[in-house]
């Protein structure tokens, strides 16, 4: 990975993720997750700090090093446990059905395959499980909705 990748692309990502806008939306939709949650594009961790209290456990997927180091920070004042997953969302690697709460923050537009994403997410859900996105369009599905 080049200079860019490792350095200058995570930080800009962080500071397009820190605008009003994105703060606003990210403190309505991320504190009604609860359970054992999957974050799809955790990025630099700016989600780690305002999930509430219902938090057993927080699955941070990103495909970047970089920005999971940057959430590695992040996570270490959280009140729950925090696994880091270096993985694209095409494919997660955890057992079908086994998280209660998908939260994605701008993630589902970058990812290459986004069919294939949301497949896998599906596949981890528990059949009542949440998804809960910011993207245009899209608040929220529930799991049995996702085909």
């Amino acid at each position: 990975m080049g200079f860019y990748g490792r350095y200058v692309l995570p930080t800009l990502t962080e500071l397009a993720m820190k605008n009003e806008a994105a703060r606003t939306e990210r403190a309505r939709i991320v504190p009604l997750a609860s359970g054992v949650i999957l974050e799809i594009g955790v990025g630099s961790g700016l989600n780690i700090p305002i999930y509430g209290d219902a938090v057993r456990k927080l699955y941070a997927l990103d495909p970047s090093a970089e920005l999971l180091r940057m959430a590695r920070r992040r996570a270490q004042r959280a009140t729950f446990p925090v696994e880091f997953l270096q993985h694209p969302a095409e494919a997660i690697p955890l057992e079908a059905g086994t998280v209660d709460t998908v939260v994605t923050t701008w993630t589902l537009c970058t990812i290459p395959d986004a069919v294939a994403a949301l497949r896998e997410i599906r596949r981890v859900l528990r059949p009542d499980g949440r998804l809960s996105t910011a993207v245009p369009q899209i608040r929220e599905w529930s799991a049995g909705r996702i085909g």
